[in-house]
């Protein structure tokens, strides 16, 4: 007579392959899947009753910023409540692992704007002390080494061209991160220091993974009208090296890019997936983005760190240059242009007489100081020392959908945990907003799609064995829902609320969320390399 620990009765399973949604009993013993079967005749110490509702994988996000948010009070509950059972963080380069020394307070005010504040006492020179500090976690959670913050704590922030010795001590980390448990390694190519490499000391920085099965995830170059170059720059990196890549956040920036790059870059990594390099990217679900103001900037004015930018914007003629590169937009992400002065708002500011700005834009803000808005930003940028975060809409959702619905892609939220301000509503809604506005409403992909773009494909892109797919011996990471019912309540004026529709969420096979109620629950774990 078999007893299960929980038995998720009548429910429609969603398995996570995409294979249509079949009835069936979903039994958990000891934290893994036990059975998925008719159990009418076995008996369990927890019942949930999930007839007329579905039942998923738990959904995963192998791209969120929560580095020093995870050891914040409340980590956990906002991103169960939307169904995340497995996040991971370190990505775009901004690790907040590993790094200490010299470089140590450079690091800590650039990743602030992305990460918040880390504490100082968390013990963050070596990956695996890092990882060792992550205790009673509420959902599972894993890291990526950055690039880098691997380069600026061997060089700073300060050197365009590396020496021997910053290779050799780069390699060295690395290759101490990924021992310790990071799970791949993550690019930032859109920010200081990695923006300064060429291609070529770029295959030389990471020259250790070449031929291993351990990813490499990027945040390319461009995403505007130079998206397809940067892919393309990326392949050639996978192809020297022979190892499995994965773009980070694909979209293209820009209404003279909408439409017109999102298919050739999907064309050239479906012919690299023809061709047998291992490739898949990622999108988030909203037509705008959000990060560092400072990422407005032309990669020359980013050398030396914030104080030297911070210098070189109080000079008038540093600012028409910059004037200049920005109206010509010539090889970087001319975001100031792409979204427009009106499309950026600024949602974290720190000094007290720019609290009023807090979710203006940045052509409202000129219009209030009257300004220029250039002149407005850089002003903006002095004063705060550059700790600002802004949203910025610049992507389509035709693009958007176009790259949902290709066998390439994964669901993620790019979720950034600034300290104070207005996060975007993707940090609390990302999940239900897919089931909820692109299955319910746009009808862009079926629940089965949806499901397997939230659990078996990011479980795929970074080798999360026993976790994406309901099966005999995977992880009990669960969710049960009415898709009908799953609501992203969110928005871009009230960030801040939970997501709704959740009857249950397990992790590892403990109940986490019931009737969009957190327990309050620590059955998550972190996620190593060398335990997966």
């Amino acid at each position: 007579d078999t007893v299960f620990d929980t038995i998720i009765r009548g429910g429609t399973v969603l398995d996570g392959t995409g294979r249509p949604g079949f009835t069936a009993d979903v039994g958990v013993t000891a934290g893994r899947i036990a059975a998925v079967d008719d159990l009418s005749a076995a008996r369990a110490r927890r019942t949930i009753d999930a007839s007329g509702k579905v039942v998923t994988p738990g959904f995963i996000d192998i791209h969120r910023h929560a580095d020093a948010a995870a050891f914040r009070p409340g980590y956990g509950e906002l991103e169960l409540r939307q169904g995340l059972t497995t996040i991971v963080n370190g990505n775009c380069g901004l690790s907040a692992a590993p790094f200490g020394g010299a470089h140590n307070a450079a690091i800590r005010a650039y990743l602030r704007p992305i990460t918040g504040d880390i504490p100082e006492t968390l013990p963050a020179v070596s990956m695996a002390a890092y990882l060792a500090a992550l205790r009673a976690l509420p959902l599972h959670t894993g890291m990526l080494v950055g690039m880098g913050t691997l380069r600026a704590n061997a060089a700073g922030y300060d050197l365009e061209r590396l020496e021997d010795a910053h290779y050799r001590a780069i390699h060295r980390a690395m290759e101490q991160a990924l021992a310790d448990g990071a799970l791949g390694v993550s690019l930032g190519l859109g920010y200081a220091p990695e923006c300064f490499c060429t291609t070529e000391e770029l295959l030389r920085a990471l020259a250790p993974l070449r031929g291993q099965d351990i990813p490499l995830t990027v945040h390319m170059r461009q995403e505007g009208a130079g998206v397809c170059t940067a892919v393309e720059e990326m392949l050639t990196v996978a192809r020297t090296l022979r190892i499995p890549l994965h773009i980070s956040h694909l979209k293209a920036m820009g209404r003279d890019s909408w439409g017109k790059k999102i298919p050739r870059a999907l064309a050239l990594l479906e012919q690299a997936r023809e061709e047998g390099l291992d490739v898949s990217c990622d999108v988030y679900p909203y037509t705008a983005g959000s990060t560092q103001l400072l990422h407005i900037l032309p990669p020359e004015f980013l050398e030396g760190g914030m104080d030297a930018v911070v210098r070189r914007l109080r000079d008038p003629a540093a600012r028409r240059e910059l004037a200049q590169r920005i109206e010509t937009g010539d090889g970087f992400d001319d975001i100031a242009r792409l979204a427009g002065w009106d499309g950026i708002y600024l949602t974290s500011l720190h000094c007290p007489e720019d609290h009023p700005f807090l979710g203006k834009s940045l052509a409202q803000i000129a219009a209030l100081t009257g300004q220029d808005p250039l002149n407005c930003c850089c002003d903006l940028l002095v004063r705060e020392d550059c700790q600002i975060t802004m949203i910025d809409f610049m992507a389509s959702e035709e693009d958007i959908a176009a790259i949902l619905q290709s066998e390439l892609s994964n669901l993620i939220s790019d979720a950034t945990y600034p300290t104070e301000g207005m996060p975007h509503p993707r940090v609390y809604g990302t999940f239900p907003r897919l089931i909820q506005h692109f299955v319910m409403e746009k009808h862009i992909l079926t629940p089965e799609q949806a499901v397997r773009k939230m659990t078996a494909l990011p479980a795929k892109a970074l080798r999360l064995r026993g976790k994406g797919t309901i099966a005999v011996d995977m992880d009990a990471d669960l969710c049960v829902f009415d898709p009908a019912q799953l609501r992203e309540n969110g928005d871009y004026q009230h960030p801040c609320r939970m997501a709704s529709g959740l009857d249950a969420v397990l992790v590892a096979g403990e109940a986490a969320v019931i009737h969009d109620t957190y327990t309050g629950a620590q059955a998550g774990t972190v996620i190593r390399r060398d335990t997966l």
